[in-house]
């Protein structure tokens, strides 16, 4: 069922935000609104230009950009050289999907969100920039391909559920792997104090 993968994470992360995350830090508020938000306009949809849009991609990506905004123009450079790769990378895979689909050897999710989470690892060094790249990179693929497909007289929706499953997927393996890099440095961390310790007392 398409969407019961986007459901199940977003809910996970709303309800880590609101009830789970330290009630001091001050991005709380604003991620689980935004998570809300996502949620709230996930079915929306309407026509432009031809092409069926789903409001919560349009949204995600409007959000990527205002990030965009606030970076100096190395970095905004950088984001959209990293955002570009994604978008053809995204569009590739969907290609051969249709043209060659045997090389699908497990469900296309999982394929994707593997790819494309090491992708943005390979990419950029923190969540932030990661999450920016894949969102911003995903959406813009999306628009491509909807673009390519309706030159071959073939109806896509962008931004519809497949999108937001494969999307919330990419940015739960993401976090996941922040969460085991920033354990590995916390526990090199409280090594290096327990050696340090030893030394002093031998």
């Amino acid at each position: 069922m398409e969407g019961a993968m986007f459901y199940w994470i977003c809910w996970s992360f709303w309800v880590y935000f609101t009830f789970i995350l330290n009630k001091q830090n001050r991005y709380r508020f604003k991620l689980s609104a935004f998570v809300l938000i996502v949620l709230v306009v996930s079915n929306i949809q309407f026509m432009a230009s031809g092409f069926e849009i789903h409001a919560s991609g349009l949204f995600l990506l409007a959000v990527s950009y205002i990030f965009y905004s606030q970076e100096k123009l190395g970095a905004i450079i950088y984001y959209f050289i990293c955002s570009f790769i994604v978008s053809i990378a995204y569009v590739t895979f969907h290609l051969f999907e249709i043209f060659d689909p045997i090389w699908i050897i497990f469900k296309k999710e999982w394929m994707m969100g593997i790819c494309f989470g090491y992708l943005a690892i390979l990419l950029q060094k923190t969540l932030k920039g990661r999450l920016l790249i894949i969102v911003s990179g995903t959406m813009q693929g999306e628009f491509l391909y909807a673009y390519i497909l309706n030159k071959l007289q073939f109806p896509y929706s962008i931004g519809a559920f497949a999108y937001l499953d494969v999307c919330s997927l990419i940015v739960a393996l993401l976090a996941g792997w922040s969460f085991i890099e920033n354990a590995g440095s916390i526990f090199q961390t409280h090594f290096h104090f327990f050696e340090k310790g030893k030394q002093k007392s031998s």
